[in-house]
């Protein structure tokens, strides 16, 4: 029989993932909303009492100025338009109510008032730790760069008093800490890792603020001019030594095999009149050398060899030496 499937049998589901959810919690905005009905039914009062009181005092006509010039001088007190990207605060007489945005907003003119407006957007914050001692006592300048978000309005309203300054001194002491605590090699080496160690300071100094750290980027570490050239001369004898070392063992490899060479050469001597050929060749290639060849007496292929000054002379020596005898 075919198999069927059982209708009770639940198919499996693919199980969300955890780092997603936590980042868009992370990121969720939890933040009071102003509820602005109220302020729509206050401005309406307010027209209709001025219109009345006009037009029983001054007729219809002057109402119908009066009421226009109102409604477009509370229109003007009342309208907010709030951007995608920002979140504005509202205070009723001073108390904080609740954050508006985006899109269009009316509030109570005069009574309620938007003083401070939050942006939502990743932002980007430059920041220095000037003349700052390491773990070994070397004076460093670090330039870096900071990138946060505000993910609770109503903390970074509340309670903090302006959250962007605060972020930038906040990185400034928290790089400042992390300096204190690492070799200047670590600085140098592992920028990434100080970097990381740094965002997650600053995370903890800022998150009750409703701002997250999202990374640090390390861009430049400035050392002193003469522990720099003395790095430079360090390094610079490191490859020399190489160098030297490196040199020394091919001299010492050659040696070797000349001392084969030598060996078979004395063993075969038409490989050594071979090898005096080979050597003349390359001598004639350029074809700038002089090449003066003093006839001697040689055996087996009969191949003149080249001699040198040193040969010459000792000719010489003897030829003047054979016209003594002879004159003695």
């Amino acid at each position: 029989m075919p198999n069927s499937k059982n209708p009770k049998q639940k198919e499996p589901t693919a199980q969300p993932d955890s780092t997603n959810q936590k980042s868009t919690k992370r990121f969720q905005i939890t933040s009071k909303q102003y509820k602005g009905g109220g302020a729509l039914a206050v401005d309406a009062i307010v027209l209709i009492i001025i219109f009345t009181g006009v037009f029983f005092t001054s007729g219809v006509v002057a109402a119908i100025v009066v009421f226009f010039i109102a409604l477009f001088i509370v229109a003007l007190l009342s309208i907010r338009v709030i951007n995608e990207w920002n979140r504005v605060a509202v205070l009723r007489l001073g108390k904080y109510v609740g954050v508006i945005g985006p899109g269009l907003y009316l509030i109570i003119p005069i009574i309620e008032s938007t003083p401070i407006k939050v942006d939502l957007r990743v932002i980007s914050t430059p920041f220095t730790a000037e003349k700052t001692l390491t773990k070994d006592n070397v004076p460093v300048d670090v330039d870096a760069i900071l990138f946060w978000q505000v993910h609770d309005p109503e903390n970074a309203i509340l309670n903090v008093q302006s959250y962007v300054n605060s972020v930038l001194l906040a990185s400034q002491t928290a790089m400042r800490d992390i300096i204190g605590k690492s070799g200047l090699s670590e600085m140098l080496a592992g920028r990434d890792i100080i970097g990381k160690d740094i965002q997650e300071l600053i995370e903890e100094r800022i998150h009750n603020w409703g701002i997250d750290a999202i990374s640090v980027e390390i861009r430049d570490v400035k050392i002193p001019d003469d522990l720099q050239n003395a790095m430079a001369r360090v390094a610079t004898s490191d490859r020399e030594k190489q160098a030297r070392v490196i040199l020394a063992e091919s001299e010492s490899l050659a040696a070797n095999k000349m001392i084969e060479a030598s060996k078979k050469y004395q063993s075969d001597p038409f490989a050594m009149h071979l090898r005096a050929l080979n050597m003349m060749y390359e001598i004639s290639t350029s074809g700038k050398n002089l090449i003066v060849f003093i006839p001697v007496e040689s055996k087996g292929f009969s191949i003149p060899t080249p001699i040198g000054i040193m040969g010459l002379d000792e000719l010489l020596k003897k030829s003047q030496q054979d016209k003594r005898r002879k004159q003695d």
